[in-house]
């Protein structure tokens, strides 16, 4: 026989406030050998978690309310644990001493390029090309000038912005937007119908966003190529977010107004970025890494501040069961 402490939790209603602690025991013997207090226990009954369930909805009022929480709580722990989902701090499952249910999502955030698909980054090392053209022929900086603007300003265009290379006005940003995404995207993506499927199994009361660090029309090129351009409430580009990168909190905050969401760890969010899954944590989304080659090192990625990682999109039930099963 065995006893293990779970965790600690507390609940609070109209007419209940508690601490209450969660333990899984393991009885090998028989029920009639189990010794009770009388003045505690009436009956001991042998009833599966589902049986619990099926009966607090048929009988409310023959349950505590703490209790059923409980129940909800061990769901969420075993379904973690079962799942390797990582417990990170700050979230309301992050401290097994004051564990807490963690709210239903309200909405989905999807990155676009490398996330929604992977073409060996060829999109993306075509794009870093076209900056770097764009920078060297249309504002005569030296070779490699842009690669470094990046990593001062995180992108070249808030470099160029902030180092006087480019004027603060709409009509130049859009031209420098326009030409360096002017991409041959259906050269390197076509129609992706396991995603499509993937993704029309979600939720449907889940809005889903996408949150991209280019240029709608971009997205919107891509998504067309894969064949999901219908799936999705809205775009949230880097103008959406007032050019602000998805290493900064503003652009996260400009999602969340955008989506109408109040409750960050409501928020799920898939992206290749570690550097972005980082900023997600800060700011308190659900992050889910996708892609665990990294483009510039070649080498294994992970972490940890991702609730879980996958290696391409399409795995996402596996890490998110939850939020496929409202059609089974």
């Amino acid at each position: 026989n065995e006893m293990k402490k779970l965790f600690t939790f507390p609940y609070q209603d109209d007419k209940v406030c508690v601490w209450g602690g969660m333990f899984e025991c393991v009885y090998r013997g028989s029920l009639s050998d189990i010794k009770m207090q009388p003045e505690e226990v009436s009956e001991v009954l042998r009833l599966s978690i589902t049986d619990i369930r099926k009966m607090a909805i048929e009988d409310p009022d023959d349950w505590m309310p703490d209790a059923l929480h409980a129940i909800n709580l061990y769901l969420q722990y075993r379904r973690d644990h079962s799942l390797k989902r990582r417990l990170l701090k700050g979230y309301s499952n992050g401290n097994l001493e004051h564990y807490g249910l963690r709210p239903k999502p309200e909405v989905i955030f999807f990155d676009c390029d490398d996330c929604l698909y992977f073409d060996g980054w060829q999109l993306a090392n075509q794009l870093t090309k076209k900056i770097e053209e764009w920078c060297t022929s249309k504002k005569s900086l030296q070779p490699g000038e842009a690669y470094q603007l990046y990593k001062r300003h995180g992108t070249a265009l808030r470099g160029l912005l902030a180092e006087g290379h480019m004027d603060d006005c709409e009509h130049e940003i859009d031209e420098y937007l326009k030409d360096v995404h002017d991409l041959p995207i259906h050269e390197h993506l076509s129609i992706d119908n396991e995603l499509r499927d993937m993704i029309l199994k979600i939720d449907p009361s889940i809005p889903k966003y996408i949150f991209t660090a280019s240029v709608r029309h971009h997205a919107e090129r891509c998504l067309k190529a894969l064949g999901i351009d219908d799936l999705f409430v809205d775009i949230i580009d880097v103008k959406s977010c007032n050019l602000a990168t998805k290493h900064s909190h503003e652009s996260f905050k400009a999602a969340m107004k955008i989506a109408g969401v109040k409750n960050p760890e409501s928020c799920l969010f898939l992206d290749d970025s570690t550097t972005n899954i980082k900023a997600a944590r800060e700011i308190g989304w659900r992050s889910f890494l996708v892609g665990r080659v990294g483009r510039d090192c070649g080498k294994p990625i992970s972490s940890e501040h991702a609730e879980h990682e996958i290696d391409k999109i399409h795995d996402l039930p596996i890490v998110l069961p939850e939020i496929f099963e409202h059609a089974s």
